[in-house]
């Protein structure tokens, strides 16, 4: 018997940014990464895609931005730089890591806002790759269209690595004190499992009528991956 998608608010959405336990959790979430293997996953992804290099990234709910240097930071890609794109309701890219993607020939900017409605305003056709990581499975099926359909008209590729839904991702949530996360971290992956992706589900919200080649599998033990490849 397979899960229903069920999408809840997540204690991280709604916490000041400033209160302690939001810090935590962000830093908890680079954590979850590593152990979810979502750089690599990206990284297989990318590469397999076999895009030419881009120079205009655009990341959707990039928090603070270090999956995506860990990705590029990986020798396998060798890419030339160019510009990245952070969109997020909140501004959150340190220091450091803007530092980090200037020393691999990047400029980094950042979009503090709405996702959906940045989206509205880009420009057709004009970027070379988006990426969404962890941050789709937030979206009702309605929202989800929307965004998706706006990444269609926009990006050349389109690359997601969301929660897995399914009976083994929940029972690794509720191990997650067991490598010191918080409370907020522990609540939220229950809930973004559950909210998660499994089959073509993806695929099937994706406008039919673009011209991007659909793939979309699991991968690793408690992720689900997304790619739209405009042909």
């Amino acid at each position: 018997m397979s899960l229903a998608r069920c999408v809840q608010p997540e204690w991280l959405d709604v916490l000041d940014p400033d209160d302690p336990r939001a810090s935590r959790s962000r830093r908890d979430l680079q954590r979850v990464n590593k152990v979810m293997g979502n750089d690599a996953i990206l990284t297989h992804a990318l590469r397999k895609a076999r895009s030419p290099g881009p120079r205009l990234i655009v990341e959707l709910g990039a928090g603070d931005g270090t999956l995506l240097l860990r990705v590029m930071q990986r020798p396998t890609l060798r890419w030339q730089g160019g510009t990245i794109i952070f969109v997020d309701r909140q501004s959150i890219v340190s220091k450091s890591t803007r530092e980090a993607f200037s020393a691999l020939g990047w400029a980094v900017d950042t979009a503090e806002a709405d996702v959906l409605t940045w989206l509205q305003h880009a420009a057709s056709g004009s970027i070379d790759l988006m990426l969404a990581n962890l941050f789709l499975h937030h979206f009702h099926a309605p929202q989800l269209t929307a965004l998706l359909a706006s990444a269609a008209a926009r990006a050349d590729l389109f690359v997601a690595c969301e929660p897995r839904r399914s009976y083994g991702a929940i029972a690794g949530s509720f191990l997650l004190g067991a490598i010191g996360c918080n409370d907020v971290s522990r609540h939220d992956a229950a809930i973004s499992v559950r909210a998660g992706f499994a089959d073509r589900e993806l695929s099937a919200l994706w406008p039919a009528s673009s011209r991007h080649r659909l793939e979309e599998y699991a991968a690793g033990l408690f992720s689900h991956c997304f790619v739209a490849h405009r042909t």
